[in-house]
């Protein structure tokens, strides 16, 4: 999930690790869990209402949130992360990851100081009246997921080198990589293409297809996340 263009050696890829940070490990992680986690109390809010404690989900919302803007506050300020080049890591994994948390901690701190209002009888389309502001910026994010996919795929980027375990043994086809990490971000695009409009109406066809797609795409960052600390611990190790 790192893109690598670095000077090779007789004995292969080196990197100085001093000064090439990465963390999209536990990013990936905290995203794909940010999301399964919307998808989920979404559905508890349109159909479970009363039964859902919101409590916990404003303590799960705020402890990914914080990881989230921490992470992809720095990296989004710090230009490049990478001293070693990658700039546009910046754009690709630290923006996106410090929008979704300030919203994840924006969500944590409403929901732990109001949430109640949320599982009263008017509670969806309350949920709709507090929402719809920050829809505008979601739809906008859910562009630049367009704009990052567009860029994956054209430039080939997020292949893996040979030195990396696993994905490395793709790295002869690095369209494959780019497909997928770009197919990821074209997922969490639609849903939030969709998320002001199907505000109008949470109860019809858009609110499930948001789900859905969020869905997959939590579901494959948080297992791509967790299999990128052995894949990244591998490469570290094979490049130092």
């Amino acid at each position: 999930m790192i893109q690598h263009a670095m000077p090779l050696t007789a004995s292969g890829l080196k990197i100085d690790w001093a000064r090439m940070p990465t963390y999209n490990t536990i990013m990936s992680v905290a995203a794909g869990a940010g999301l399964l986690l919307v998808v989920a109390l979404g559905r508890r809010l349109l159909v479970q209402g009363r039964s859902t404690t919101l409590e916990g989900w404003a303590l799960a919302f705020g402890a990914l949130g914080f990881t989230l803007v921490t992470t992809g506050l720095h990296m989004t300020l710090t230009w490049p992360l990478a001293g070693q080049g990658f700039p546009f890591d910046n754009v690709i994994f630290g923006e996106p990851a410090l929008a979704f948390g300030v919203f994840l901690l924006t969500a944590s701190f409403y929901l732990w100081k109001r949430g109640s209002e949320l599982l009263a009888a008017d509670g969806v389309d309350r949920t709709v009246r507090v929402a719809a502001p920050i829809s505008v910026f979601v739809f906008g994010m859910g562009l630049a997921c367009f704009g990052i996919a567009a860029a994956g795929w054209k430039y080939t980027l997020f292949a893996a080198p040979p030195e990396e375990p696993i994905s490395g043994e793709f790295s002869d086809w690095p369209w494959l990589e780019a497909s997928f990490m770009s197919g990821l971000y074209v997922l969490v695009g639609i849903g939030a293409l969709l998320f002001p409009f199907a505000l109008r109406d949470p109860r019809r066809w858009m609110s499930p297809v948001i789900g859905v797609v969020w869905g997959l795409a939590g579901l494959a960052f948080l297992a791509f996340g967790g299999l990128n600390y052995f894949t990244h611990i591998g490469l570290i190790v094979n490049t130092m």
